[in-house]
């Protein structure tokens, strides 16, 4: 049974982690790999560089957007693919360890199901969820 009182915490320690350790990834392809060598690795597996951008873009502009609590179920939702593709292209062939060399990839595929199962719990509390607003003033 879930605790009606604490769920909503609950929602937002997760979505709070969810978002640190996306901005912590994203910040880390620009001041640590840069840019051109986040490029220069996508390329090397065979992914376009532009995706690198994108996928800076999505974790950085996606990190804060779950800190915030915008569009919380959205954003959690659109960053799946991403945490996927870091499984598959990214991850797959280390095996599943971290400690193996290039780290493994249950990290990627846990991150993976904890953005999913954000989708399913939402907001959680102290959110800046503008269509809560609507929706609350809409069934005054």
């Amino acid at each position: 049974m879930i605790d009606q009182k604490t769920a909503p915490y609950a929602a937002l320690v997760l979505r709070l982690s969810l978002g640190v350790m996306f901005i912590a990834h994203g910040l880390m392809k620009v001041l640590i790999f840069t840019p051109a060598g986040t490029v220069g690795y996508f390329e090397s597996i065979g992914l376009p560089g532009v995706l690198a951008y994108a996928t800076i873009f999505a974790e950085l502009a996606g990190g804060a957007a779950l800190i915030l609590g915008f569009a919380t179920r959205w954003v959690a939702l659109a960053l799946v693919p991403v945490l996927l593709g870091a499984l598959i292209f990214g991850h797959a062939a280390n095996g599943w360890a971290f400690t193996n060399a290039g780290g493994g990839w249950e990290y990627p595929l846990f991150l993976a199901m904890a953005a999913l199962v954000q989708v399913l719990l939402g907001d959680g509390a102290y959110a800046l969820n503008p269509f809560k607003a609507k929706q609350a003033s809409a069934t005054a």
